[in-house]
């Protein structure tokens, strides 16, 4: 649990614009910029896959969980993770509010100080591809499994993720995200792959509000 726990901010999210031609024309970088422009709105299911290094002998770890993930520009999106655990992650534009059901505990971060050079930046933060370039580096990778790479590496040393690589596949809707692989600065690695992906669905605002549950401790780090 404290394994998968420590994924929820470093092993999550990344990117989105109306196509009117085939998406195997345009590489990784293009197909990123065409689903941040498009994509106001997203929601989608998830199954995320994380991975630690072998230790002491020991075979690497793997810990896999699933949920559904929601998201809207600026600023806000949803984890609800079902499987194996219930755990739930909102960010309302100002605070990013991590709920443990099994531990009955709330842990609430200002999202300016959390999210910074990290995955859910690249989902929520900005509005187009050049303006996450202050903040990342891109580069397209070769196309693979009928879907276009694009890697992005934070400008930033201080955290602990070491790149992104974002896969995105072209649909009669448009561009879809379809994976996120994490790979953070201490060997593990965190594979999200979405599925059932719904472009700029109608979100309800009481999506991105959260609302602490009564007898639950409060932790504000």
């Amino acid at each position: 649990m404290i394994f998968s726990r420590r994924w929820w901010i470093s092993g999550l999210f990344a990117a989105w614009a109306v196509i009117s031609c085939p998406l195997a024309q345009a590489d990784g970088l293009e197909a990123l910029s065409q689903f941040m422009k498009q994509a106001r709105t997203g929601r989608a299911q998830f199954t995320q896959s994380v991975t630690s290094p072998a230790k002491a002998g020991q075979p690497p770890r793997v810990k896999t969980s699933s949920g559904t993930f929601e998201f809207q520009r600026p600023g806000k999106f949803r984890f609800d993770y079902r499987k194996p655990f219930v755990q739930t992650l909102v960010a309302d534009g100002q605070t990013l509010w991590l709920h443990d059901v099994d531990l009955n505990q709330v842990t609430s971060r200002q999202q300016a100080q959390v999210l910074g050079s990290t995955p859910a930046a690249l989902l929520t933060a900005a509005a187009d591809l050049e303006a996450l370039k202050a903040d990342f580096q891109f580069k397209a990778e070769p196309d693979k499994d009928g879907q276009q790479w694009v890697r992005a590496v934070p400008k930033s040393t201080e955290g602990q993720i070491q790149s992104v690589l974002v896969g995105l596949r072209g649909t009669d809707k448009g561009v879809e995200l379809s994976v996120l692989d994490v790979q953070d600065s201490l060997g593990q690695r965190s594979v999200l792959t979405f599925t059932a992906f719904e472009i700029n669905p109608a979100l309800a605002a009481q999506t991105f509000v959260f609302r602490v549950p009564a007898g639950v401790d409060v932790i504000r780090p």
